[in-house]
């Protein structure tokens, strides 16, 4: 096997799970590191900054500088900034999603949008989801940082984004521009940053449906660790295997 030079990594269900550190997330990480192995975390998660995410790792003993993280609010506010520079923006989310649109010049505003992008909001609202119907309905381009029906915490499987994007979707009959996993959209944007080709960067995440098709159909090589989302006992049936998989993250090691 031929050691891969750069790894893209999931962070839910495959570095923690809610607050807790999952099994050898950390002895992974390390391992890159000493190897001298870009790496890049790359989330559906949208509600933290860069910098808050760094920092919960940091916490948790695992390696991680801001700029060794991708979100898919920063995927979102980049590809804004392609189709309009300092848009007017209504924006559903938390921290993450309004510092990336301003950091990218876009302009946070409550109507006569020329955006409407969703991202996870634990203090949704049905005014906010009002609004948003009423400007994707008056032509706004609907976006939304990502699909996933679910999140994995400490707790057990909780709604996410593309649960709350659903209520826009049915309400205005219009579906969404997705910028998340399994979405090229991101992916193209990872490798950027990277700066490797796909054919030398591996993809690890736990959720089938987002992070290995996200890898699938971006034509990487793909690592599966059963810690998250989707459990071993769907591996047989799945359409489309992993190049590899692993229960645990402590069965890669030796190939790094």
């Amino acid at each position: 096997m031929t050691p891969y030079q750069a790894y893209v990594i999931d962070l839910d269900g495959t570095m923690y799970r809610g607050d807790e550190p999952l099994p050898f997330a950390r002895a992974f990480v390390d391992k890159l590191a000493a190897k001298h192995i870009p790496y890049l975390f790359l989330t559906n998660n949208s509600s933290r900054t860069q910098e808050q995410i760094a920092a919960k790792l940091e916490h948790m003993g695992i390696r991680c500088r801001p700029e060794n993280v991708l979100t898919t609010s920063i995927a979102a506010a980049i590809f804004i900034n392609q189709q309009k520079p300092g848009a007017r923006c209504y924006a559903i989310g938390e921290d993450g999603l309004f510092d990336a649109l301003k950091k990218e010049g876009h302009r946070i505003a409550g109507d006569h949008c020329d955006v409407v992008v969703i991202g996870m909001d634990r203090d949704l609202t049905y005014e906010k989801l009002s609004r948003a119907c009423l400007e994707v309905q008056n032509g706004a381009l609907f976006l939304s940082t990502n699909g996933d029906v679910t999140i994995p915490t400490e707790r057990g499987l909780e709604p996410g984004n593309g649960a709350l994007t659903s209520v826009i979707s049915v309400s205005t009959g219009k579906d969404p521009i997705f910028i998340g996993k399994p979405e090229s959209l991101i992916m193209d944007q990872a490798l950027k940053q990277l700066g490797t080709d796909k054919a030398s960067t591996l993809l690890v995440g736990d959720n089938y449906d987002t992070d290995i098709l996200a890898g699938i159909h971006a034509g990487m090589d793909t690592l599966m660790v059963f810690t998250g989302v989707t459990p071993y006992e769907r591996y047989p049936s799945l359409p489309e295997k992993p190049t590899y998989y692993v229960n645990q993250l402590n069965e890669w090691l030796p190939h790094i």
